[in-house]
């Protein structure tokens, strides 16, 4: 049976561990990888992971390693902002190739006016030229936003949406611990953040406006609340990050999707060493009443990877254009071949 080709666009952290992953999965195979890091170049990719060699070159020119190899999906996971990857999806879809990527931002554009004319042209060009791009990930793309709209599908009536992910950043791989500020004294915090050096979570605005837009409801706002420190009485420590007390353990904030002046959609997102539980919780107050709760929480990593290689058929079997979680069939693992779930 036919395999799925993938090229991997991206070989950091997450882009290494989604590789690893796609390496162990029957019916599909990696036949190219990009990235731009001169230490990691020209590399075969199965060394830099730890496999035996693979006979897959990592190169730096994306144009030619897509035109060579062929591939039916790029999976691409380089940075969260769009104004930052536009132009490598041009480049993907240029060729007439699907793509799946981890930009939060792609997970549901149309949060921002900015975001929204990036869409709009992705979606033309992939048209133009017969492939999908999707954004995805475990959060935004499934936790926060695709799972709660799915559970109102069991609701005659929703009222309020409200959603909490709370996790213990110590479970975490080091650069999410970094990018929360852990370790970090409480003004060290505020200045990173402030200055752009940090940046706390992404796609709390594209979560709520895919929530709306699900269930059709016009909000008069989107308000996101400031990314705040969380400071323990106590002394905590990760395996790489040590947090004293009276530092910076990790961040939070919480988004509103507002209507009538009232909060419908409430995200609350808390991630920091130390924190005594983790779970992921969906309450929505409606007819019936839906109280999930998951326990602990999905883990970040293999979320991200899993979804990410799960939607590889529906991507695939979708119509050509730009589509976003909401858009195509409930996401499912792919335990068997691949291929198999390729119409």
């Amino acid at each position: 049976m036919e395999k799925v080709k993938v090229v991997s666009y991206g070989i950091g952290v997450i882009g290494r561990r989604l590789a690893n992953h796609i390496l162990t999965k029957k019916g599909v195979e990696i036949v190219g990888a990009v990235d731009i890091n001169p230490e990691i170049v020209g590399k075969d990719l199965g060394e830099v992971l730890g496999w035996e060699r693979l006979g897959v070159v990592i190169s730096d020119d994306a144009d030619r390693m897509i035109s060579e190899t062929g591939p039916d999906v790029v999976l691409h996971t380089t940075m969260s902002y769009l104004r930052q990857t536009y132009g490598q999806f041009v480049q993907i879809l240029g060729h007439g190739v699907n793509c799946i990527s981890t930009c939060e931002e792609l997970s549901y554009p149309y949060a921002t006016e900015e975001g929204a004319e990036y869409a709009a042209k992705l979606d033309a060009l992939a048209k133009e030229k017969g492939a999908t791009l999707l954004g995805t990930g475990i959060n935004p793309g499934f936790l926060m936003d695709t799972l709660p709209i799915t559970l109102t599908g069991v609701c005659t009536e929703v009222d309020r949406i409200y959603v909490t992910r709370q996790m213990d950043a110590a479970t975490r791989r080091i650069p999410f611990q970094k990018k929360i500020g852990a370790g970090l004294t409480v003004e060290e915090f505020r200045r990173k953040i402030e200055n752009h050096e940090i940046t706390g979570h992404v796609g709390l605005e594209q979560s709520i406006k895919m929530i709306a837009d699900a269930l059709g409801w016009e909000l008069d706002e989107i308000r996101v609340d400031p990314v705040e420190p969380v400071v323990l009485d106590r002394d905590v420590a990760s395996d790489a990050i040590k947090v004293s007390k009276g530092y910076n353990a990790g961040s939070k904030q919480k988004a509103y999707g507002v209507r009538g002046g009232e909060a419908v959609i409430t995200l609350d997102f808390r991630a920091y060493i130390g924190a005594p539980e983790e779970y992921d919780s969906v309450v929505i107050d409606g007819v019936p009443p839906i109280n999930q709760r998951i326990s602990p929480c999905v883990h970040g990593d293999y979320g991200t990877i899993a979804i990410t290689a799960n939607m590889i058929p529906h991507v695939i079997n979708a119509e050509p254009g730009f589509k976003t979680m909401k858009d195509l069939p409930v996401p499912h693992a792919t335990p068997e071949h691949m291929r198999r779930y390729v119409k």
